[in-house]
């Protein structure tokens, strides 16, 4: 079997991590499993180009300008919308051509347009779309937020609001319609959080998307207590680790993070003077990280899995304060490496987390200082935690439940299985 997995990039963005982690492990199951990207930074032999540079460039370009017209000049929401407008012929690439399933994953900003999947679709080869956000079943945005439009065809779409053509959303939604109507598509979904919201959507026509989670490296198969970790003694420091490719990024609710150091240094100092707060990936504002009320430790953009380690291993706790997320990464590499997760259960979260067992689940509100409380009692409570005699017993179940979830054998017999059940 040739399978030929799409996806933007084989590295930058969390799709790309786990596509090219898929694609290592179909490969271990004796899949023959390639990689089709627009942006190749690995040294795979088996991660290709779409399409030359300059086709690429094109495609990318004309999308953002027509876009760019359409919201108004409005940079704040020009990589916030995706219409899929334009795009390269993937079946003119070798290794899509000669697949028997082409599975896609993130395919936007001029990797694949709607067109072009028509195309996919009437070509017969069995088509799989894994979706890490829920752009394959709005109109045209990534993140719904509490916008429910796409239940109904994104008429009045939030981010179009201030544009110069307000129908835009809606335009799309029609054109992703009749695209899923000329073959057939099986959508996965990495969380079941949003496998439900696309069961919601008017695209889906109630149908459900099959749930199989993000596959994750496991250095053991059995849980091995990490000599980082000093469990059980009283008077250490407890380190929190908060990561993200781009931790300023809006949706990461760095700010509601920065509040809940500033409560826990002003309302529980004692407490706070035994934290650190450790930070890796980058921050396009460097302001954004003033004002933290702990000490920090910043350590930038990490390189390869051994340094990811290495930070997991000589902290505690991973915090998460996104405003949602489809299933965060940081939160089952934590619990791999022994970080308790303290995450808002708004999202993927619940199909890694069991509150109060593997970690701990903040309600959401919409008020910042409000929400930042809750953080701030959510890290003093797993600081307890991971201070207490029960912290080894703690790291081994987190270690447990999230190997049976997500190894990577697991993930792909479970993708195997959907292509042999589904097979015609």
């Amino acid at each position: 079997m040739k399978i030929a997995i799409v996806n933007k990039s084989d590295s930058t963005g969390g799709a790309a991590v786990v596509s090219f982690r898929l694609m290592e492990a179909l490969r271990r199951q004796g899949v023959d499993a390639r990689m089709v990207v627009a942006e190749r930074l690995t040294d795979s032999p088996y991660v290709v180009k779409a399409a030359a540079d300059w086709r690429l460039k094109f495609s990318f370009l004309a999308e953002r300008l027509k876009i760019f017209i359409a919201n108004g000049l409005n940079r704040s929401t020009l990589f916030r919308i995706d219409t899929a407008s334009d795009g390269v012929d993937l079946l003119k690439n070798p290794v899509v051509r000669d697949a028997d399933v082409v599975m896609l994953n993130w395919v936007n900003q001029g990797l694949m347009s709607l067109r072009g999947l028509r195309r996919l679709l009437r070509s017969g080869k069995r088509v799989i779309w894994t979706m890490h956000d829920m752009w394959d079943f709005t109109g045209i945005c990534h993140h719904a937020g509490e916008c429910r439009e796409y239940e109904g065809n994104c008429s009045q779409c939030p981010l179009m609001k201030g544009g110069w053509y307000k129908g835009l959303a809606s335009l799309i939604h029609g054109r992703k319609k009749r695209s899923y109507a000329t073959g057939r598509i099986d959508f996965v979904a990495v969380s079941s959080w949003l496998a439900q919201r696309g069961e919601r959507s008017s695209l889906f026509g109630g149908r459900r998307p099959t749930v199989i989670p993000n596959a994750f490296p496991f250095d053991n198969e059995e849980y091995i207590p990490a000599a980082g970790h000093n469990s059980g003694a009283e008077n250490r420091k407890i380190r929190i680790v908060f990561g993200a490719a781009r931790l300023d990024d809006n949706v990461k609710g760095l700010p509601i993070l920065v509040r809940a150091t500033q409560i826990l240094r002003d309302q529980y100092p004692d407490e706070a003077e035994e934290m650190e707060l450790v930070t890796f990936g980058e921050a396009r504002d460097p302001e954004s990280l003033s004002g933290l009320g702990l000490r920090h430790d910043a350590r930038g953009r990490l390189q390869g899995r051994a340094a990811l380690r290495e930070v997991y291993e000589s902290c505690d706790i991973v915090v998460s304060t996104s405003h949602y997320e489809t299933l965060p990464g940081t939160l089952v590499e934590g619990q791999v490496y022994g970080c308790l997760p303290v995450a808002f259960d708004r999202g993927g979260q619940r199909d890694i987390v069991t509150d109060g067992e593997t970690g701990l689940l903040v309600e959401w509100n919409d008020d910042r200082e409000v929400a930042a409380r809750r953080v701030a009692e959510a890290l003093r409570r797993g600081a307890r935690m991971m201070r207490g005699p029960e912290s080894e017993a703690i790291r081994q179940r987190m270690f447990e439940s999230a190997y049976s979830r997500f190894n990577e054998a697991a993930v792909a017999a479970r993708y195997l299985s959907l292509i042999n059940n589904g097979a015609e």
